[in-house]
Parts: C-alpha cells; structure tokens; sequence
C-alpha cells in the first residue's frame, strides 16, 4: 500500500515523506521532481512557458505512472487533487494522507522560496489564502486521513503517520 502525502506547499510532504519512506523502507516520489525531469525544466520555467493547464497535464501523465507503483511513498504536488482522475489513480494502491496547515504556518514554511510560482498571480499571502481557501474543502473530501502539523515538528508528523500505518489503518 502506498502512502500519498498531500496538502499545500509549505506542509511538509517532501520532509516527512523522506522521513516516512526511510523509516518504513519504502521508496519515496516527489511527484514535483518528477515533472521537473521529464521537461527538463524548473516549475517556474514549465508554468512561465506552457502555463498551468500544461503542467497539470504533465502531472496527470505522472500520477498515473505513479499510481501503478507498490509500496512508496508519494509527496504530490499541492494542485494533484484538482483533477478528479487523479485521486482515482491514486487511491487505486494508495491512501491519501492530508497534510494540514494554516496560512501563516505555510508561509513562515515557504519563505521566500522562488522555485514556488504564484497559482493566482497576487502577493504570496493573497495567494496561499486564496488557495487554501479552493483546495481545503477537496483535500477534507478525498483524504482517507487527516494530520494536523500545527506546532509539530517533522519527526512528530512522521511518527503520527507511521502509527497509523502500523496499525493495519493503513497498510490495508
């Protein structure tokens, strides 16, 4: 079974998922990466040249490539459940884990980080909330759990999850 870490950017899917897939022994995916190499380019150039539709595009082919996989760990980009067909894919093996964060804790997360381009084309701060705002109510919908990070530390969240798997809840 695989464990699909999602959320926002800035909620800790690549740390934890690197924390989880070491401690589990499973491989870990960052799906973002993934786009990155097959189009040979950062996500900023990807979105500048091609737009968002291209990227999700190129993020669909990937999930489903992903989704075939055992026994991995996936940070998806935030966006992923955007697009219906891909939490079918990813549920197929997968259970999706929402990794859950307030504005300002996803801010101070990010900082000024350049390789994150604006979704909405507004201040970072407009955006996150505006985001969050669209994205809550999907990730609350088609999460098979749910995991606060407020006031954690990775490890803590690691080790939430970690539970939660060795307790059959998901390894099912």
């Amino acid at each position: 079974m695989n464990i699909v870490l999602i959320g926002m950017r800035g909620s800790g899917k690549t740390t934890i998922g690197k924390l989880l897939a070491k401690r589990l022994g499973n491989q870990f995916i960052e799906m973002d990466e993934l786009i990155v190499q097959r189009l040979g380019q950062s996500i900023p150039e990807i979105v500048n040249r091609y737009g968002w539709g291209k990227f999700r595009d190129v993020e669909a082919e990937i999930t489903r490539e992903v989704a075939r996989l055992a026994n991995v760990v996936n940070a998806t980009g935030g966006g992923v459940v955007t697009r219906e067909e891909n939490v079918r894919e990813l549920k197929k093996k997968g259970k999706l884990v929402w990794l859950k964060a307030n504005t300002d804790t996803l801010l101070r997360r990010i900082g000024n980080d350049q390789s994150r381009p604006s979704l909405t084309g507004k201040s970072q701060r407009e955006d996150m909330e505006a985001v969050l705002a669209e994205r809550s109510p999907i990730y609350q919908r088609v999460a098979d759990f749910i995991v606060d990070t407020e006031g954690k530390m990775p490890e803590e969240v690691a080790e939430a999850i970690v539970k939660l798997y060795t307790e059959q809840e998901l390894a099912q």
